[in-house]
């Protein structure tokens, strides 16, 4: 049966703040530990005011300090923003301090708009064929040391990193086959090429050491609740963010909103139909068949959900239902 993962974007509910959307997050990575999710992943995004994962490795070591068991990573880290070098030193000091629990996804999308990119990166003069360089640098700084060696990663240097290639298109498809890496798709909130993002990895996967065969990882938002109608009710928190940002005026994850849906405009419709088409949202019934035949169609090999949900309680119990519909928890 297909696992389950968790995507954290660490959420800023209106009437809240960056610093209880954290302490929220380290609350729910302990709850999924408990729970049985194999991984928890937080994302990088900059100027985004609902969104506090901005600076992801540092999310991640205050979220993974109450749990256990569970792997935690990032999915992913925005690579053309930063020196592979930096990211390994970086994720070195995570998988030091968690040995064996710590994964790097990496995507070349910028993560922000255009204005704080620039502010980001100083330098954007790099050609097409620069990300899959940074990405090679930067899983060469995880090999064991060598003799004479200018530069090492420390913390980093022959410590275990489990590296996956993140993308909402084909172009991350053919990295990862190519690099004989797993595959996450944002189908959460870029579902148009996922079928042929998915044929392309697994036709063109070549074999390596860790990974055998492809694997393949995607993004579902799932909203569950006792019943279909406070999980829809739910679920307008995300459809509202979700329209603010696809409109220039992104702000905290909205509170749930009766009737949000029927109010929208034609414009405002399609941009959620057809961004938020891979959403399961419902009561335990509807969450299984809808989980049932997102599998069935793209036989993913893992599910990465996340769930914007205003309420923290409300989450939590969100994946607490999914977590309760039989899913397999073999370790990674």
């Amino acid at each position: 049966m297909t696992r389950l993962s968790i995507l954290d974007l660490s959420p800023i509910p209106e009437g809240s703040d960056a610093g209880d959307a954290l302490r929220n997050s380290a609350d729910l990575a302990k709850h999924a530990d408990g729970l049985g999710y194999d991984r928890y992943w937080m994302a990088e995004h900059h100027n985004m005011p609902g969104i506090a994962s901005a600076a992801t490795a540092v999310a991640l070591a205050h979220v993974a300090q109450g749990t256990s068991r569970i792997r935690i990573g990032a999915g992913g880290v925005m690579l053309p923003n930063h020196a592979p070098l930096m990211v390994a030193e970086q994720f070195g000091t995570l998988a030091a301090l968690y040995p064996g629990r710590v994964d790097l996804g990496l995507g070349r999308a910028p993560g922000t708009d255009q204005a704080t990119m620039r502010a980001l990166r100083r330098n954007l003069a790099e050609g097409p064929d620069q990300f899959p360089r940074d990405v090679v640098e930067l899983m060469n700084y995880f090999q064991p040391a060598q003799p004479g060696q200018p530069i090492q990663a420390v913390p980093g240097a022959g410590l275990e990193m489990q590296f996956w290639i993140l993308g909402s298109s084909t172009y991350g498809a053919q990295l990862a086959a190519m690099l004989g890496l797993p595959y996450a798709f944002a189908s959460h909130f870029a579902p148009a090429q996922l079928m042929e993002a998915i044929a392309i990895y697994r036709e063109r996967f070549r074999p390596s050491e860790r990974w055998p065969k492809p694997h393949v990882m995607l993004g579902v938002n799932i909203v569950a609740a006792p019943t279909d109608e406070e999980a829809r009710l739910l679920f307008s928190s995300h459809q509202q963010a979700f329209v603010n940002l696809r409109t220039g005026s992104p702000g905290k994850l909205p509170r749930p909103r009766e009737g949000f849906e029927e109010s929208l405009d034609p414009y405002a419709r399609r941009v959620l139909e057809g961004s938020l088409s891979a959403a399961v949202v419902g009561g335990p019934d509807a969450v299984r068949r809808g989980l049932d035949a997102f599998i069935a169609r793209t036989g993913a090999d893992e599910l990465m959900i996340t769930g914007q949900i205003h309420d923290h309680a409300a989450r939590r119990r969100s994946f607490e239902i999914v977590a309760g519909l039989g899913v397999d928890r073999a370790a990674a």
